[in-house]
């Protein structure tokens, strides 16, 4: 689509397509509300479709504190999350990282059962964004919409997905610049978001980790430290997924 085409487009429906940190929610969030519907995918996920598993796991945290757990059982309180657009620290929390239980970790077989419940929760809102679009436009007057996709939209493996966002909406790839690459790595390891990995990417990663810290097993690793070693390796693995899109 040329320039001058985009400008004629009297309802415009972009996906934004690109690495978490490359800057899919800032450019949503600089168009002009009164005119464009912002539907983020990750809020989605978290709200729709994350929504009680994520609240599952903070109640099982909290019972595991006396003074709550009493006023949990005697519904004295409840819990709620706060997801929003630009916190998205509930569903990150919820996927969480492999580990020693000691330090917040997961076994492999808990991580890989949420990676599937955070799978599908993707597939899900993204196949959402059709009805969205309509929404968007006849229920709330916006002539205008974005898809400020997950950044592991390259990961879902499900070219339907795909397909129908072509079919709907403008895909646009924001690649990023070897600077922008470095600062992605070091914004993620400060503040992680929530993310897809393929289980083919793990089991490749975490054996290499292992080996490296000469661990006997994945109950010993720091869930930290391993994320930290294995971002800068899912940056890369992810990048050619990016382009094979945007080369559609």
């Amino acid at each position: 689509m040329s320039a001058t085409a985009f400008k004629a487009w009297p309802s415009k429906a972009i996906t934004l397509l690109g690495m978490s940190g490359s800057g899919k929610t800032t450019l949503a969030s600089k168009l002009p509300r009164d005119t464009w519907f912002h539907y983020s995918g990750d809020y989605r996920i978290g709200t729709r479709y994350l929504d009680e598993p994520i609240l599952d796991n903070i109640k099982r945290e909290a019972m595991k504190v006396p003074f709550l757990a009493d006023l949990l059982r005697s519904d004295s309180i409840y819990i709620c999350h706060n997801i929003t657009i630009n916190n998205l620290t509930p569903v990150a929390s919820f996927l969480g990282m492999i580990g020693d239980p000691e330090l917040g970790g997961l076994s492999v077989t808990e991580f890989k059962r949420r990676q599937v419940l955070h799978r599908s929760a993707e597939i899900a809102a993204m196949y959402d964004v059709r009805d969205f679009i309509q929404k968007s436009s006849q229920t709330y007057g916006y002539p205008h919409f974005i898809n400020d996709a997950g950044g592991s939209l390259c990961e879902l493996d499900e070219p339907d997905v795909i397909r129908q966002l072509a079919e709907e909406t403008l895909i646009l790839y924001l690649k990023p610049s070897v600077a922008l690459l470095n600062q992605i790595v070091e914004r993620s390891l400060m503040a992680p978001k929530p993310m897809y990995y393929q289980e083919r990417f793990l089991d490749h990663v975490l054996p290499l980790y292992l080996a490296e810290n000469s661990l006997d097993g994945p109950e010993q690793i720091d869930p930290g430290n391993y994320f930290r070693w294995m971002f800068p390796l899912l940056v890369e693995h992810r990048l050619p997924l990016y382009e094979a899109i945007a080369q559609e």
